[in-house]
This record gives structure tokens, C-alpha cells and sequence, in this order.
């Protein structure tokens, strides 16, 4: 027997594994890196993360990956060496965070990645008939593997379309097995790029389990800010705060007709981008300045996130726990506790470290650990279904 096939076989008898979830978002800000103790399976589910950190990409590695990004048309030569280019990167900064925690490889029984989308597309994006949803991730796990020397496990989100879903969110399990609390409603928003959350019901089962993006997360604000304030983001909403909305603007923006799809749904910066955006500042008859766009891009980002929230007729007193960047946004997380009313309590997540900033990591550490573990992560009309690829070092 393969020793690796062995050893997996192995893992499904421990008591833990020590997994390591990997997540770069579409903000590209960097990779972020969750060292996770797992134990059981399922909604019996424990998870401490003991090590986090995140790597920031250089200017040089954004430009690497920007010329692929969410655009339609690319050059197939460059795409095809980007991503075992990435996939070593990813490689190497596990290696050396290990390294700086005095962890040894060994140590580690498996990687979770989750890759750098470059692609989102659902089929409400495109209008090739013959074709349903798709979702491209870049970033091999084979070379983690050879890398690392770990088995890892990538690209988790094909199964969940080939079972006829949409490839995101794929929080749902996760969320699920970590945060399901049979004595009270439990909600958790993520920020990201994109915005979606997880509401799990009192007593909810993993398939009752509400999980949906719902909009601009950060994304439009921090494609603006870099091109016209020439920084990363807007660090606490500053300078949105200094600016005045724009109703003209926010109407136009609140029309778009993925705002009123019905839940799930999933969109990304296919849709809301630069491009969308000048697109609607040319039907405004009077100039916006930069700082009233920002206000306006806040505005819709936290009207987004409010919208979806009351549709889910929450009527019990309810945490909305706040992952992503966005958790750090005092102007959006003010605006979200504003507006939704004296029956939420907008807080930061943090719990066994698993906190606002490490918890879409841990998410695919968990999704690893499910496949591992062959527990029924979700199901498609009563068939398991386990999500991730494995690929085995040399």
C-alpha cells in the first residue's frame, strides 16, 4: 500500500489531527495560514487553533496575479505557469511559518487549500447554454505537497458544483459544525471581498442551514481606494466617513438585480467592480467626489448586508458574529449595529481562536477533516457529499 494511503487511512483513527487551513481571498491581500487541532467529526466538531498568522503578498506577487483576476480574457501560456508558481509560494510560506513556530512537517497531518480564485461564474454570469456553474481556483496542491512534504487536500469547491450547487459559500459546513447551538439562533456575517453569512437556526440541521453571499464585501471599496488613494484599503473607514452619501448613486447600486435574487446566491468581483461602477456614475448627471463614492460604497455595502439579514425574519435576540476584513471597519460594523436595532448584537468573532481574521482558513481545515474523516459534510438528494482533492508529496 502507498504509504500515504496508509497514513490517511490512519488519520480517520486518531483522536485529532493537526490540520492546516489555507485561505486567500479576493481581496489579494495575502495567505493567510490557521494551524488547526481537530477533533471528531461532524456537528461533534472541536477545533482549536493553536498558530495563525498571514502572509501579505508583495506588490510584486499582486501584479503576478492581477493580470488573471476576475477578467475574461488572459494569456493562457502565463496562466498555465502562474499556478504551480503559486501553488509552490503557498508551499514555501507553510514551510517557513513552521519553521518560526518550531513546528516540524511531520507534525502536520494535512493541508487544506483553498487556492486564489481567479473566477467565479455561476451561471446567472454567463450566458453559454450548454454550460451551468463554474468556479476556477489557481494555486496546484501537488506542488504543496512536493513542497511540504504533507499530503494536501484543494479544490473543494467542484464537488459542491458537481452535486448542482453553485461553488460558494461553502461556509455552511463549517460554520455548521463549529457554531450550531441547539438553544438559541446563531448568525455569522463574513466581510470579505464578497459578503455572505450563515444563519443556523435553534435546532437547525446541517441541510436547514441558510448560507448565501449577499453582496460587496470590501471589494469595490478597496479596487477604489487603490486607484484613487493609491493605498491597500480604507483602514476604519476613515475616509468614507469624511465623505456624504450619494442617493443617486446608492439607488442605482441597490437596483442591481443580484441584490434582489432570491437566497443562496453567490456573485464576486466579476460583477462588482471598477467597470460596474463607472457604468453607474455615468447615469448621475453631477459630479461625486471620491470621498462622497466611498461614503456611498460603505452605505451599500452595509444596506446589502442589512437587507439580507431582515429577509431572514429573525425575531429572537441574536449575535451576529463578524469575520473578514470588514470586521475591522468601525464605519460599516457602526452602520450594521444602527440599523439593524436593539434585537442584534453585532460583535467581533473570537472563540478557541478562531477569530475574525482566521476563521475562512479554519473553514477548510474543517471541510478537510470532513472528507478525511468520510462524515457527511452536506448532502445532494441523500448522497454524501465530501469536498477537496488529495494530492500526496513525492
Amino acid at each position: 500500500m502507498n504509504p500515504y494511503i496508509e497514513k490517511l487511512y490512519k488519520l480517520s483513527t486518531k483522536n485529532e489531527r493537526i490540520i492546516i487551513g489555507l485561505m486567500s481571498g479576493t481581496s489579494l491581500d495575502g495567505l493567510d495560514i490557521a494551524v488547526c487541532k481537530i477533533s471528531n467529526f461532524g456537528a461533534d466538531t472541536k477545533c482549536e487553533v493553536t498558530h495563525f498568522a498571514t502572509i501579505s503578498y508583495s506588490d510584486e506577487i499582486k501584479n503576478k496575479i492581477r493580470p488573471v483576476f476576475s477578467t475574461e480574457t488572459v494569456e493562457l501560456k502565463y496562466l498555465t505557469l502562474l499556478n504551480p508558481w503559486i501553488g509552490t509560494l503557498h508551499g514555501h510560506f507553510i514551510n517557513q511559518k513552521l519553521t518560526e513556530w518550531g513546528i516540524k512537517n511531520e507534525d502536520i497531518d494535512l493541508i487544506a487549500s483553498h487556492g486564489q480564485t481567479i473566477y467565479h461564474c455561476p451561471n446567472s454570469f454567463h450566458s453559454f447554454s450548454d454550460f451551468n456553474n463554474g468556479t476556477l481556483q489557481i494555486g496546484d496542491a501537488d506542488h504543496i505537497a512536493a513542497e511540504t512534504n504533507i499530503i494536501t487536500l484543494s479544490d473543494f469547491r467542484q464537488k459542491h458544483i458537481a452535486a448542482g450547487f453553485e461553488g460558494a459559500p461553502l461556509a455552511q459546513y463549517g460554520d455548521y459544525n463549529l457554531f450550531a447551538n441547539h438553544q438559541k439562533d446563531t448568525l455569522l456575517l463574513n466581510i470579505g471581498g464578497i459578503a455572505n453569512f450563515t444563519f443556523i437556526g435553534k435546532g437547525y440541521g446541517v441541510n436547514d442551514v441558510i448560507c448565501s453571499d449577499i453582496g460587496p464585501g470590501n471589494t469595490l471599496m478597496d479596487q477604489y481606494v487603490q486607484k484613487h488613494f493609491g493605498i491597500d484599503f480604507d483602514k476604519d473607514g476613515e475616509i468614507a466617513s469624511k465623505g456624504v452619501i450619494n442617493s443617486d448613486l446608492l439607488d442605482l447600486l441597490l437596483s442591481l438585480s443580484f441584490i434582489k435574487q432570491a437566497m443562496p446566491k453567490t456573485t464576486g468581483p466579476e460583477l462588482f467592480n471598477l467597470e460596474l461602477l463607472e457604468k453607474l456614475l455615468s447615469q448621475i448627471n453631477a459630479e461625486v467626489s471620491p470621498h462622497d463614492i466611498m461614503a456611498t460604497l460603505n452605505e451599500f455595502t452595509a444596506n446589502c448586508i442589512v437587507k439580507h439579514i431582515q429577509q431572514l425574519d429573525i425575531t429572537n435576540s441574536t449575535d451576529v458574529l463578524v469575520s473578514g476584513g470588514g470586521a475591522h471597519n468601525l464605519a460599516i460594523v457602526a452602520k450594521l449595529q444602527d440599523k439593524l436595532g436593539k434585537h442584534f448584537r453585532v460583535l467581533k468573532l473570537d472563540e478557541n481562536g478562531i477569530n475574525a481574521d482566521s476563521k475562512e482558513a479554519v473553514l477548510f481545515a474543517i471541510l478537510a477533516n470532513e472528507t478525511v474523516m468520510n462524515a457527511n459534510a452536506g448532502s445532494k438528494n441523500g448522497k454524501q457529499l465530501t469536498m477537496g482533492k488529495i494530492s500526496l508529496p513525492l
